[in-house]
């Protein structure tokens, strides 16, 4: 049994680790959203390079109940916006080996976004760039939309995933040294 004496010296620590462990939660939280969407883009490219669906049938699992949902371009915006936020909001927290990946992702992510602002607005002026018939991002001007927009989702996926399995390797390592 610890004595108050003894509380009083290790009440940073318990500090620290509830904080820490809060911002476990919530980026447990985080990966469920991120590997929501990116099981989304998984299943497009299965879709179109493996049961031979054209790109515009692609629409992910959701996509198969609520069509309406693929081609929403606001739907795409919104979750590219959540991610970004998540990232930065995230970010303090991550500490360690696992930042320099952490920040790789939120580079790409920043990227991610500013393309998904361009399409935003063309969709809501109805003026597109390059003089296309349709939204178009940068990217597009090399790679087909649904094969780019799977890139982008996987520069921001992979070290993603990276930075938080080297974050918990260091959350579980704190908490045995904590014990």
């Amino acid at each position: 049994m610890i004595n108050i004496n003894q509380w009083q010296e290790r009440k940073p620590v318990y500090r620290m680790s509830m904080i820490f462990t809060l911002h476990a939660l919530a980026l447990w939280l985080y990966m469920v959203l991120v590997l929501g969407h990116w099981s989304e883009h998984v299943m497009q490219i299965y879709q179109v390079y493996v049961l031979g669906w054209l790109p515009k049938q692609a629409g992910g699992i959701l996509g198969l109940w609520y069509p309406w949902l693929a081609a929403a371009e606001i739907l795409h915006f919104v979750y590219n916006a959540l991610q970004l936020a998540g990232l930065v909001a995230l970010r303090p927290g991550i500490r360690g080996r696992a930042r320099p990946w952490w920040n790789i992702a939120l580079g790409a992510q920043v990227w991610h976004f500013f393309e998904h602002l361009l399409l935003q607005v063309q969709w809501l002026t109805g003026y597109y760039l390059f003089g296309a018939s349709q939204q178009m991002g940068i990217g597009q001007l090399w790679f087909p939309r649904l094969e780019l927009h799977f890139m982008y989702n996987l520069v921001v996926f992979l070290p993603t995933v990276i930075a938080v399995v080297l974050y918990f390797r260091a959350f579980k390592q704190d908490q045995e040294n904590f014990d």
